[in-house]
């Protein structure tokens, strides 16, 4: 609707006017299933607090955060993107404009979370992120695996992460150690500052975003532009 409409382009131009002409910031996109964290994760390193209520992502959020590295500020911009089809479909393409970097996320408890992550893989590559762009597997949720099945996907998950060379790291976006969840991020920050990867760009956002016809129940993930200095 042009409500809807007019919500989500005052959210980009909002986001879009956080940045600034001299500080590097770099697109981190965080894809996986729905239901595995994504939302969580990037909830917990932006703010450092696990939000009490999510629903299901429509479109992609962004949150952001700077961080220091040798010296150097970087604002992370995290894309967190919605894991449903229907929720994405028209807006796929616009997600892998000028992204620095991707995060894998499954669900330590739900192996067709993990099955799905040649799918995610497939969609980087067909839209030109290949090798070089870095990367990391996050198993999330591992506060809630006791089971023999969430162990072989473990063990599953590091011969994949492996394969395609990246890092893979298991944790709790709940938990209280929030140490890993930082990892996992400052890994990805640090990576590009040692390769040169980082490019300076204008306050602006690429690409065009079109919202899903209903309006009133995800008016709230249009707004959700939370930043942390």
């Amino acid at each position: 609707s042009l409500s809807s409409l007019s919500l989500f382009s005052l959210s980009l131009s909002l986001f879009s006017l956080s940045l600034t002409h001299t500080q590097t910031h770099l697109i981190v996109i965080v894809l996986g299933d729905s239901g595995v964290g994504k939302t969580c994760l990037t909830h917990r390193f932006c703010t450092g607090t696990f939000p009490g209520k999510t629903e299901a992502t429509i479109g992609v959020d962004f949150r952001e955060r700077v961080v220091e590295v040798e010296g150097e500020k970087l604002k992370l911009q995290l894309w967190d993107t919605a894991g449903q089809e229907r929720f994405r479909k028209s807006m796929v393409q616009h997600y892998y404009r000028d992204v620095h970097a991707i995060v894998f996320v499954y669900d330590v408890t739900n192996t067709t979370s993990f099955r799905s992550l040649p799918v995610w893989m497939e969609e980087c590559r067909q839209h030109s992120l290949g090798q070089d762009v870095p990367r990391v597997l996050v198993g999330n949720k591992v506060d809630l695996a006791t089971s023999v099945a969430s162990s072989t996907t473990l063990e599953q998950a590091r011969r994949l992460a492996d394969v395609h060379g990246m890092p893979f790291y298991v944790c709790s976006a709940k938990g209280d150690d929030k140490k890993q969840v930082d990892t996992i991020f400052m890994t990805l920050a640090q990576r590009l500052k040692r390769q040169g990867g980082l490019r300076r760009k204008g306050p602006s956002v690429s690409g065009s975003f079109k919202l899903p016809s209903k309006d009133d129940e995800r008016e709230r993930n249009w707004r959700c532009v939370s930043s942390r200095a």
